[in-house]
Protein backbone atom coordinates (compact mmCIF):
# COMPACT_ATOMS: atom_id res chain seq x y z
CA UNK A 1 0.00 0.00 0.00
CA UNK A 2 1.18 3.50 -0.86
CA UNK A 3 0.23 5.58 2.17
CA UNK A 4 0.56 9.27 2.96
CA UNK A 5 -0.02 10.81 6.36
CA UNK A 6 -0.92 14.46 5.95
CA UNK A 7 -0.05 16.36 9.10
CA UNK A 8 2.29 14.08 11.01
CA UNK A 9 1.96 15.32 14.59
CA UNK A 10 1.75 13.05 17.63
CA UNK A 11 -1.21 11.03 16.35
CA UNK A 12 0.17 10.89 12.82
CA UNK A 13 3.51 9.61 14.10
CA UNK A 14 1.80 6.93 16.18
CA UNK A 15 -0.08 5.77 13.09
CA UNK A 16 3.10 5.84 11.02
CA UNK A 17 4.97 3.77 13.61
CA UNK A 18 2.17 1.22 13.77
CA UNK A 19 2.07 0.78 10.00
CA UNK A 20 5.82 0.73 9.48
CA UNK A 21 6.58 -1.61 12.37
CA UNK A 22 4.14 -4.13 10.93
CA UNK A 23 5.41 -3.73 7.35
CA UNK A 24 2.03 -2.36 6.30
CA UNK A 25 3.19 0.03 3.59
CA UNK A 26 5.00 -0.34 0.29
CA UNK A 27 5.87 3.33 0.52
CA UNK A 28 4.96 6.13 2.89
CA UNK A 29 4.96 9.91 2.65
CA UNK A 30 4.88 11.96 5.85
CA UNK A 31 4.11 15.67 5.70
CA UNK A 32 4.73 18.40 8.24
CA UNK A 33 5.40 22.12 8.04
CA UNK A 34 8.80 21.47 9.59
CA UNK A 35 9.77 18.08 8.09
CA UNK A 36 13.16 18.05 9.83
CA UNK A 37 11.40 16.75 12.94
CA UNK A 38 10.42 13.62 11.00
CA UNK A 39 13.78 12.82 9.42
CA UNK A 40 14.31 9.78 11.66
CA UNK A 41 11.46 8.02 9.82
CA UNK A 42 13.60 7.92 6.66
CA UNK A 43 15.69 5.22 8.35
CA UNK A 44 12.93 2.77 7.36
CA UNK A 45 14.04 3.19 3.74
CA UNK A 46 10.60 3.39 2.13
CA UNK A 47 9.61 6.68 3.81
CA UNK A 48 9.74 10.15 2.29
CA UNK A 49 9.44 13.18 4.54
CA UNK A 50 8.23 16.39 2.94
CA UNK A 51 6.51 19.71 3.59
CA UNK A 52 4.51 19.33 0.37
CA UNK A 53 1.06 17.83 0.75
CA UNK A 54 0.68 17.84 -3.04
CA UNK A 55 3.81 15.70 -3.46
CA UNK A 56 2.53 13.22 -0.90
CA UNK A 57 -0.91 13.00 -2.56
CA UNK A 58 0.52 12.52 -6.04
CA UNK A 59 2.68 9.60 -4.89
CA UNK A 60 0.19 7.79 -2.68
CA UNK A 61 -3.12 5.93 -2.90
CA UNK A 62 -4.24 6.05 0.74
CA UNK A 63 -4.33 9.49 2.35
CA UNK A 64 -4.61 9.69 6.14
CA UNK A 65 -5.36 13.25 7.24
CA UNK A 66 -4.24 13.94 10.83
CA UNK A 67 -4.09 17.75 10.76
CA UNK A 68 -5.68 20.19 13.20
CA UNK A 69 -9.44 20.60 12.55
CA UNK A 70 -9.02 24.29 11.79
CA UNK A 71 -6.53 23.54 8.99
CA UNK A 72 -8.32 20.61 7.38
CA UNK A 73 -10.68 22.50 5.08
CA UNK A 74 -7.92 24.64 3.54
CA UNK A 75 -5.73 21.58 2.99
CA UNK A 76 -8.57 19.74 1.25
CA UNK A 77 -9.04 22.67 -1.11
CA UNK A 78 -5.29 22.69 -1.80
CA UNK A 79 -5.12 19.01 -2.80
CA UNK A 80 -8.57 18.33 -4.26
CA UNK A 81 -7.38 18.80 -7.85
CA UNK A 82 -4.74 16.08 -7.28
CA UNK A 83 -7.33 13.54 -6.10
CA UNK A 84 -8.19 10.75 -8.53
CA UNK A 85 -10.55 7.77 -8.54
CA UNK A 86 -7.79 5.65 -6.91
CA UNK A 87 -7.43 7.77 -3.77
CA UNK A 88 -8.88 6.72 -0.43
CA UNK A 89 -9.35 9.68 1.92
CA UNK A 90 -9.20 8.78 5.62
CA UNK A 91 -9.77 11.45 8.26
CA UNK A 92 -8.79 10.94 11.90
CA UNK A 93 -9.96 14.46 12.72
CA UNK A 94 -12.57 14.91 15.44
CA UNK A 95 -15.72 16.88 14.67
CA UNK A 96 -15.28 17.16 10.90
CA UNK A 97 -18.26 15.31 9.32
CA UNK A 98 -18.13 13.36 6.09
CA UNK A 99 -20.73 15.65 4.50
CA UNK A 100 -18.34 18.58 4.91
CA UNK A 101 -15.51 16.64 3.30
CA UNK A 102 -17.81 15.65 0.42
CA UNK A 103 -18.79 19.29 -0.13
CA UNK A 104 -15.14 20.07 -0.88
CA UNK A 105 -13.80 17.05 -2.77
CA UNK A 106 -17.05 15.42 -3.98
CA UNK A 107 -19.28 12.57 -2.86
CA UNK A 108 -17.80 10.33 -5.57
CA UNK A 109 -14.55 9.94 -3.59
CA UNK A 110 -13.78 7.13 -1.12
CA UNK A 111 -14.15 8.98 2.21
CA UNK A 112 -13.78 7.41 5.66
CA UNK A 113 -13.51 8.68 9.20
CA UNK A 114 -11.43 6.66 11.66
CA UNK A 115 -11.31 7.52 15.35
CA UNK A 116 -8.43 5.86 17.22
CA UNK A 117 -7.55 6.54 20.85
CA UNK A 118 -4.22 7.26 22.51
CA UNK A 119 -3.50 3.54 23.01
CA UNK A 120 -2.61 3.51 19.32
CA UNK A 121 0.91 4.46 20.43
CA UNK A 122 1.29 1.00 21.98
CA UNK A 123 -0.67 -0.90 19.33
CA UNK A 124 -3.82 -1.28 21.48
CA UNK A 125 -6.20 1.30 20.04
CA UNK A 126 -9.95 0.82 19.82
CA UNK A 127 -10.60 2.50 16.45
CA UNK A 128 -14.11 3.23 15.19
CA UNK A 129 -14.69 3.58 11.44
CA UNK A 130 -17.47 5.07 9.32
CA UNK A 131 -17.69 6.04 5.66
CA UNK A 132 -19.71 7.68 2.93
CA UNK A 133 -21.63 5.51 0.45
CA UNK A 134 -18.73 5.04 -1.94
CA UNK A 135 -16.27 4.62 0.91
CA UNK A 136 -18.00 1.45 2.14
CA UNK A 137 -16.02 -0.36 -0.56
CA UNK A 138 -12.83 0.59 1.30
CA UNK A 139 -13.86 -0.06 4.91
CA UNK A 140 -12.04 -3.40 4.91
CA UNK A 141 -8.92 -1.60 3.73
CA UNK A 142 -9.15 0.86 6.63
CA UNK A 143 -9.69 -2.03 9.04
CA UNK A 144 -6.60 -3.75 7.68
CA UNK A 145 -4.58 -0.61 8.41
CA UNK A 146 -5.86 0.12 11.89
CA UNK A 147 -6.09 -3.50 13.01
CA UNK A 148 -2.31 -3.40 12.93
CA UNK A 149 -2.58 -0.94 15.83
CA UNK A 150 -5.33 -2.56 17.87
CA UNK A 151 -8.97 -3.39 17.16
CA UNK A 152 -11.53 -1.80 14.81
CA UNK A 153 -15.31 -1.53 14.66
CA UNK A 154 -17.45 -0.10 11.86
CA UNK A 155 -20.26 2.12 13.15
CA UNK A 156 -22.70 4.68 11.67
CA UNK A 157 -21.34 8.22 11.60
CA UNK A 158 -24.08 9.43 13.95
CA UNK A 159 -22.53 7.23 16.66
CA UNK A 160 -19.07 8.77 16.31
CA UNK A 161 -19.62 11.24 19.17
CA UNK A 162 -20.75 8.47 21.49
CA UNK A 163 -17.76 6.38 20.43
CA UNK A 164 -15.48 9.31 21.25
CA UNK A 165 -16.77 9.24 24.82
CA UNK A 166 -16.51 5.45 25.21
CA UNK A 167 -13.17 4.97 23.45
CA UNK A 168 -11.23 8.24 23.59
CA UNK A 169 -12.48 9.70 26.88
CA UNK A 170 -12.77 6.09 28.04
CA UNK A 171 -8.99 5.83 28.27
CA UNK A 172 -9.11 8.47 31.02
CA UNK A 173 -12.03 6.73 32.76
CA UNK A 174 -10.14 3.44 32.91
CA UNK A 175 -6.96 5.22 34.05
CA UNK A 176 -8.92 6.67 36.98
CA UNK A 177 -10.22 3.22 37.92
CA UNK A 178 -6.69 1.81 37.78
CA UNK A 179 -5.47 4.70 39.92
CA UNK A 180 -8.21 4.07 42.49
CA UNK A 181 -7.29 0.38 42.62
CA UNK A 182 -3.66 1.39 43.08
CA UNK A 183 -4.58 3.65 45.98
CA UNK A 184 -6.56 0.83 47.56
CA UNK A 185 -3.56 -1.49 47.23
CA UNK A 186 -1.33 1.09 48.92
CA UNK A 187 -3.78 1.33 51.79
CA UNK A 188 -3.54 -2.44 52.15
CA UNK A 189 0.23 -2.23 52.53
CA UNK A 190 1.84 -2.36 49.09
CA UNK A 191 4.47 0.10 47.90
CA UNK A 192 3.16 2.46 45.20
CA UNK A 193 5.11 0.86 42.35
CA UNK A 194 3.96 -2.62 43.33
CA UNK A 195 0.40 -1.37 43.79
CA UNK A 196 0.25 0.07 40.29
CA UNK A 197 1.77 -3.09 38.83
CA UNK A 198 -0.89 -5.19 40.53
CA UNK A 199 -3.69 -2.88 39.39
CA UNK A 200 -2.75 -2.44 35.76
CA UNK A 201 -1.93 -6.09 35.05
CA UNK A 202 -5.10 -7.25 36.74
CA UNK A 203 -7.07 -4.78 34.59
CA UNK A 204 -5.27 -6.06 31.50
CA UNK A 205 -6.07 -9.65 32.47
CA UNK A 206 -9.75 -8.87 33.03
CA UNK A 207 -10.07 -7.34 29.56
CA UNK A 208 -8.13 -10.22 27.99
CA UNK A 209 -10.51 -12.75 29.57
CA UNK A 210 -13.51 -11.10 27.93
CA UNK A 211 -11.74 -10.67 24.58
CA UNK A 212 -10.54 -14.27 24.44
CA UNK A 213 -13.69 -15.98 25.79
CA UNK A 214 -16.39 -13.66 24.49
CA UNK A 215 -18.09 -14.02 27.88
CA UNK A 216 -20.31 -11.44 29.54
CA UNK A 217 -18.55 -9.71 32.48
CA UNK A 218 -21.03 -11.23 34.95
CA UNK A 219 -19.95 -14.73 33.88
CA UNK A 220 -16.38 -13.97 34.87
CA UNK A 221 -17.55 -12.28 38.08
CA UNK A 222 -19.47 -15.43 39.02
CA UNK A 223 -16.25 -17.42 38.70
CA UNK A 224 -14.53 -15.43 41.45
CA UNK A 225 -17.42 -14.81 43.85
CA UNK A 226 -18.28 -17.35 46.54
CA UNK A 227 -21.11 -17.32 49.11
CA UNK A 228 -20.25 -15.00 52.01
CA UNK A 229 -16.84 -14.39 50.38
CA UNK A 230 -14.66 -11.29 50.28
CA UNK A 231 -15.24 -10.62 46.56
CA UNK A 232 -19.02 -10.33 46.77
CA UNK A 233 -18.64 -8.29 49.95
CA UNK A 234 -16.45 -5.82 48.12
CA UNK A 235 -18.64 -5.72 45.01
CA UNK A 236 -21.79 -5.08 47.01
CA UNK A 237 -20.15 -2.26 48.94
CA UNK A 238 -18.93 -0.67 45.68
CA UNK A 239 -22.44 -0.83 44.23
CA UNK A 240 -23.88 0.55 47.47
CA UNK A 241 -21.50 3.51 47.08
CA UNK A 242 -22.64 4.00 43.47
CA UNK A 243 -19.82 2.55 41.37
CA UNK A 244 -21.86 1.52 38.31
CA UNK A 245 -24.25 4.45 38.62
CA UNK A 246 -21.45 7.04 38.79
CA UNK A 247 -19.68 5.51 35.80
CA UNK A 248 -22.82 5.58 33.69
CA UNK A 249 -23.66 9.12 34.80
CA UNK A 250 -20.12 10.22 33.94
CA UNK A 251 -20.34 8.69 30.47
CA UNK A 252 -23.72 10.35 29.82
CA UNK A 253 -22.39 13.68 31.13
CA UNK A 254 -19.41 13.51 28.77
CA UNK A 255 -21.74 12.74 25.87
CA UNK A 256 -23.94 15.76 26.72
CA UNK A 257 -20.82 17.95 26.77
CA UNK A 258 -19.52 16.76 23.40
CA UNK A 259 -23.01 17.26 21.93
CA UNK A 260 -23.11 20.84 23.28
CA UNK A 261 -19.70 21.57 21.75
CA UNK A 262 -20.87 20.30 18.34
CA UNK A 263 -24.11 22.29 18.48
CA UNK A 264 -22.24 25.48 19.38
Amino acid sequence: MKIAIIGTGNLGQSIANGILNSNGATSMYLTKRNPEKLKHFEEYGNVTVTASNEEAVNNSDILIFAVQPGHFEAILYDVKDQLTEKHVVISVITGFPISRIESIIGADKYILRCMPNTAISVGKSMTCICSNGVGKKRVDLAKAIFNRMGHTLEIPEEQMQAATVICASGIAFWMRLIRATTQGAIQLGFESKEAQELAMHTCNGAAALLIETGNHPEQEIDRVTTPKGCTIEGLNEMEHQGLSSSLIQGIVSSYKKISDIKNN
